[in-house]
């Protein structure tokens, strides 16, 4: 039967944005038949399921253009010795040990935590870079079993790299092709060709996952020049800096997405717009590991195709749309930087944009006819004027996570006033905690032979 959402303030993000008083939807399967005014609908479709929204606002759901469910048993860990003094310590001490830690259990209690965290923050569509270097083979099968009982949208890849040796390499090559072509029957999942970064891939491993990405009408997802060590190692051991080498290699492209790029240059960056690459902007994990802040002003200026996503923190995506908002201002002390309508258009339009490739033939982050229908209510009630030109300063001032009440993908209802209804969020929980001391015990065997050698 089809949904009918009533009496919505409703938020198309369409291009241009439209606000609808008093508006209504209409949901048919999974996609957005009729938009307009309450009265009309319901007239129109007396038939169909309601859903008041009581006033509400109705908005297409929040993507998130990077992240990392395999974090999640990160979350009050303890990093023994001395807190690390930059990036590169991080990596080696926290992020490398524990992506060894995780085995099938804590893949999948890892993507379940995030996903019940991405459901009740209104997040509908996650593009995943996943890394457990000791369960590589069926380990996005793990994740895509967990996205599809959550009802969300993911897009999934494993991350390649040589630090584990050449046979973990190899294997998650592997992994990356086969889930490629298995995935292609799951509506919900996407898939892109995972890599780490250049500073642990070699030119040969690189040319070997272009090799077998071959064929595979896929781009590539690799961090780029988050910390100055990135292009410190390519300098030194290729002549070149990241992004022309990876250029080189054919690892560029119009479906590749390069998390990050905070120290690429002014030249790395006209290739990275030659090529048509999504760069993906990440501020609260920015400030959280002390690496800087991208030239985001100027990348959206020269037109590269500038998207947001998390990096593992909360999905909650409007606190990367504030993080964003301010860092750049104190980063560069000027209060004209990272404007609230750019932040709106990256947040909103680009992250749709990018999402539509990995979902061909679908519409998202609008509500419009003919849409998929990726919807949130959000009980916000704005004491001031709320219109189509200052919804992105109503977002950045005004919204909480907490006001997410509903959240719908593909027509399908997954919370509804705050009530979770594909995930048992408590078992979840609970199953996480208790399957927690395990996790750590392995990370702190693996952090210990990281500190002796």
């Amino acid at each position: 039967m089809a949904l009918l959402v009533t009496h919505t303030r409703l938020i198309t993000w369409d291009d241009p944005n439209s606000v609808i008083e008093d508006g209504a939807l209409l949901i048919d399967g999974s996609t957005i038949r009729a938009v307009g005014a309450s009265s009309e609908l319901e007239a129109q479709y007396p038939d169909a399921e309601r859903l008041d929204a009581r006033g509400q606002l109705a908005m297409p759901g929040n993507i998130c253009a990077h992240t990392h469910f395999y974090g999640a048993y990160a979350r009050g860990l303890a990093i023994p010795g001395p807190a690390p003094k930059d990036f590169p310590e991080i990596l080696q001490r926290l992020w490398w040990p524990l992506d060894k830690a995780l085995d099938e259990q804590s893949v999948r209690f890892s993507a379940l935590v995030c996903l019940v965290d991405a459901i009740k923050h209104g997040t509908t569509t996650l593009i995943d870079h996943h890394a457990s270097p000791n369960f590589i083979d069926g380990s996005l099968d793990v994740i895509a079993d967990a996205v599809d009982e959550a009802g969300l949208r993911g897009v999934l890849c494993y991350e390649v790299t040589d630090r584990d040796g050449e046979a973990k390499a190899q294997a998650g090559i592997a992994e990356n092709a086969r889930f490629l072509s298995a995935s292609k029957d799951r509506p919900l999942i996407g898939a892109t060709f995972g890599l780490h970064a250049g500073l642990t891939l070699s030119d040969t491993t690189l040319e070997a996952c272009a090799t077998a990405a071959d064929g595979l009408d896929t781009g590539f997802h690799i961090h780029v020049a988050e910390h100055e060590a990135d292009e410190e190692d390519s300098l030194s051991k290729w002549g070149q800096r990241v992004v022309p080498r990876l250029e080189r290699l054919g690892i560029l492209g119009p479906k590749t997405i390069v998390a990050h790029a905070v120290h690429v240059d002014e030249a790395e960056r006209a290739i990275l717009k030659d090529s048509g690459a999504w760069v993906s902007h990440q501020p609260r994990s920015n400030m959280n590991n002390a690496v800087g802040a991208s030239a985001f002003d100027a990348m959206l200026v020269e037109g590269i195709k500038v998207v947001l996503g998390n990096d593992g923190f909360s999905n909650n995506m409007w606190a990367d749309w504030k993080a964003a908002y301010l860092l750049h201002k104190v980063a560069n002390r000027d209060p004209r930087r990272a404007p609230g309508d750019a932040i709106a258009h990256v947040a909103t339009w680009n992250n749709a944009r990018l999402a539509e490739q990995f979902f061909p033939g679908e519409t998202l982050g609008k509500l419009v006819p003919g849409a998929a229908a990726d919807v949130i209510l959000v009980d916000y009630r704005p004491f001031t004027p709320l219109h189509a030109g200052n919804v992105p300063w109503h977002i950045l001032f005004g919204f909480e996570s907490s006001m997410v009440t509903t959240t719908i993908v593909a027509g399908r209802v997954l919370m509804r006033d705050r009530q979770l209804l594909t995930l048992d969020e408590g078992a979840i929980a609970a199953a996480a905690l208790d399957y927690a001391p395990h996790v750590w015990e392995r990370y702190n065997y693996f952090v210990s032979q990281a500190l002796d050698s």
